[in-house]
């Protein structure tokens, strides 16, 4: 089983990722979409901040102060539009991010806790703790750091006009 503490040191790692995946970007490569459904970079951005913020820290710190208590729900997919990702402010957004995630490592490791089993009752998942909770946190930054890879490539193959198959298989 992980330890809680080797994914507290792989989401303090991630920070480091992200920031040297994401910063001084050119716009034209955060704004841009494969498709009109797909999102862009700094859509991408706006969807880890809140979910840093109202999600993962929240749930993890919900479980860990007040077992049995029951989550709030949250709709990730409805924020896209009701907080008008597209049009924030993508070096402003970056760095709340950045600097959200620097403070919850900090948190993370400050308050030691010990009881990740307790649980707290998920809307529609039922009892969920808080190593689950964190677990699922380092999911999301690897689904979400492949999202943004998958981003980068694509604009790359429609921006060089070159085929990139020599470079393997995507």
């Amino acid at each position: 089983m992980l330890q809680p503490t080797a994914i507290i040191d792989q989401l303090a790692q991630h920070s480091k990722l992200f920031q040297y995946l994401l910063q001084g970007l050119p716009e034209a490569l955060y704004q841009w979409k494969a498709e009109p459904t797909r999102w862009s970079l700094l859509e991408i951005v706006c969807h880890l901040y809140d979910e840093e913020i109202e999600d993962f820290r929240a749930r993890v710190e919900i479980c860990l102060a007040t077992p049995n208590a029951t989550l709030p729900p949250i709709d990730p997919e409805v924020w896209v539009k009701d907080r008008n990702y597209a049009q924030q402010d993508y070096p402003t957004i970056l760095e709340k991010f950045l600097s959200a995630r620097v403070e919850n490592i900090n948190w993370l490791r400050q308050a030691k806790p010990t009881h990740w089993e307790n649980t707290s009752l998920h809307p529609s998942l039922g009892p969920r703790s808080a190593a689950f909770f964190l677990s699922n946190w380092l999911a999301h930054d690897y689904l979400h750091i492949r999202q943004i890879l998958s981003v980068k490539h694509g604009y790359l193959a429609e921006k060089s006009g070159q085929d990139l198959s020599y470079a393997g298989n995507w």
